[in-house]
This record gives structure tokens, C-alpha cells and sequence, in this order.
């Protein structure tokens, strides 16, 4: 197999190690001359993905911030041909899957929307690993929803990496669900860290501390970005939690015990209806 990457961050970098490990060929590009000439010192990557030999793969993975990925498509697409099965890697879906297959039909290539669920706090080719996708989910957001030998082809390609289970969605409904899932958690991590408490924190944090921090340890262009394609969906599940929040400051400032121990055993319900015991 042949697979062309775009984007050589922890991303795609992860999916140049463990499709290169595996023993398929690996070309790649990446707006970062130091970032590539390393992947392919490292051999990870094996030769640059050009205009002229990405017809030639028979998957493409684009692992940049939405805007780049469309521009990408919009470069390349009347070079990529009927071969290749085309992936975008972005944290959003709505704007490049739509402009994706608005580009597909165009140049006549075949596009997919994807988003691994994997990652790190970190961010470079530098913390990329062959198996950061293991037993990770995949979103799939294919062009139809009952093109069964598609879906097929799409696993087949992407088994190097590993991924334990796929989810075919819409691009509508996965940027809904990664608002609660990923977004949220980000904006909260990096607003709690900022309280001046934080500084004196060595000697009296433990799980709880380091469960709640880890993801502000972010990348601030992408999640800037990626934040504001989504910001309808995150801005609701903002006011939803801000509102919540209130709830359990007004009962402790009303030394309101009941409402406390209610409001505590209420969220502890949901989280076994949610995810099970």
C-alpha cells in the first residue's frame, strides 16, 4: 500500500510511523522543510507527496487545521484521479466536509471526512508514535451512508493504524457530539489552570489535579481555530455547564446543604447512566 500524509504534526506523523512500521510506503508533506527532512531521516516517511505521484497512493490522509485541509484539496484535487480514497483529519467536520466533497465532485476524487480519537496534550512530529491510534475510535463521514463496499475499502486502508472501532456519522452531528466530548474539556481544563492558586498547587494535587490540567497543555492556534468552526455547539454546552455551575455556587453561599447533596448525587447518577459502573 501506498499512502500519502499532509500534515506532520502528532497527527499525521502517527499514521507515518505506524503505516511505515507496518511496511507500506509512506509519502509526505508538510509546510515544515525541518519537520519532513526529519520523518524521512527517521524513515518514517519515505518520499515527498508531490502533484505528481498522488495519484499514486491509494489512501491520503490530511492531518492539518480545517482551512488547510480545504486549500490542500483545492491544490491537489485535479491530480489526486479516481485512485486514491481521500480522509481529512480535522477536529470539525461541517465546513471541510463540505467543501471536501464539493472539491471530490469536482475533480472527480473520492472523499471521506474522518477524525481519529487519539491524541496527546502534546503537539510535532516529535511525540508521534506508531500506536497512538490503537483501540481508538474512528468517525467516518462518508459522501453515503449505504455504500457498503466504500466502508469496506476505508477499514481495509486504515487497518494499519490500528483502530479498534468505526463510527459513521454526519458532519452535523459529530461536531455536536465533540462540543460535549472534547471541546468543552479543553476550554474548562485551560480556565481552571488559570486560577492563582494553581502556582502552589506542588505537594497538594494528585489524580484529580492532573485529570482536570492535562488537556491545557494545548496547541492554542488549532484549538483557537477549531473553536471557532465549531462555536455554535460549544457556546451551548458552555452556558449549559455555566449554569450548572451557578446552581452549586448559590447553594453554598445559602449554606444549603440539601440542595448541595442533591445537586452532587444527581451528576454522580448521570455518570452511571452514562458510562456504566
Amino acid at each position: 500500500m501506498t499512502v500519502g500524509i499532509a500534515g506532520l504534526g502528532l497527527i499525521g506523523g502517527s499514521f507515518a510511523k505506524a503505516y511505515s512500521e507496518a511496511g507500506h510506503a509512506v509519502l509526505a508533506t508538510d509546510i515544515d522543510t525541518s519537520a519532513l527532512a526529519f520523518a524521512q531521516l527517521s524513515g518514517a516517511v519515505h518520499r515527498t507527496l508531490t502533484k505528481d505521484n498522488i495519484a499514486a497512493c491509494d489512501l491520503v490522509l490530511i492531518c492539518v487545521y480545517p482551512a488547510a485541509a480545504l486549500s490542500f484539496m483545492k491544490d491537489m484535487g485535479p491530480y489526486i484521479g479516481k485512485g486514491p480514497i481521500v480522509i481529512d483529519c480535522c477536529g470539525t467536520k461541517r465546513e471541510v466536509v463540505t467543501g471536501g466533497m464539493a472539491l471530490a465532485k469536482e475533480y472527480g476524487f473520492t472523499y471521506v471526512g474522518g477524525h481519529p480519537m487519539a491524541g496527546t496534550q502534546y503537539s510535532g512530529f516529535k511525540y508521534a508514535r506508531a500506536n497512538l491510534f490503537k483501540n481508538a475510535p474512528m468517525v467516518i463521514v462518508p459522501p453515503t451512508f449505504d455504500d457498503i463496499l466504500l466502508l469496506t475499502r476505508i477499514k481495509e486502508l486504515l487497518a494499519p493504524a490500528g483502530f479498534a472501532r468505526y463510527s459513521v456519522t454526519t458532519a452535523e452531528k459529530h461536531d455536536e457530539m465533540i462540543a460535549f466530548t472534547s471541546q468543552l474539556a479543553h476550554v474548562v481544563s485551560n480556565a481552571y489552570i488559570k486560577s492563582p492558586t494553581a502556582g502552589a498547587h506542588k505537594g497538594f494535587s494528585a489524580g484529580s489535579y492532573k485529570d482536570m490540567t492535562r488537556v491545557a497543555w494545548l496547541n492554542p492556534q488549532m484549538w483557537a481555530e477549531l473553536f471557532l468552526d465549531n462555536k455554535d455547539y460549544l457556546i451551548k454546552e458552555l452556558d449549559i455547564l455555566i449554569e450548572n455551575l451557578v446552581k452549586y455556587k448559590d447553594a453554598m453561599v445559602a449554606d444549603d446543604e440539601a440542595t448541595r447533596v442533591s445537586l452532587l448525587a444527581e451528576a454522580k447518577a448521570r455518570k452511571e447512566e452514562v458510562d456504566g459502573r
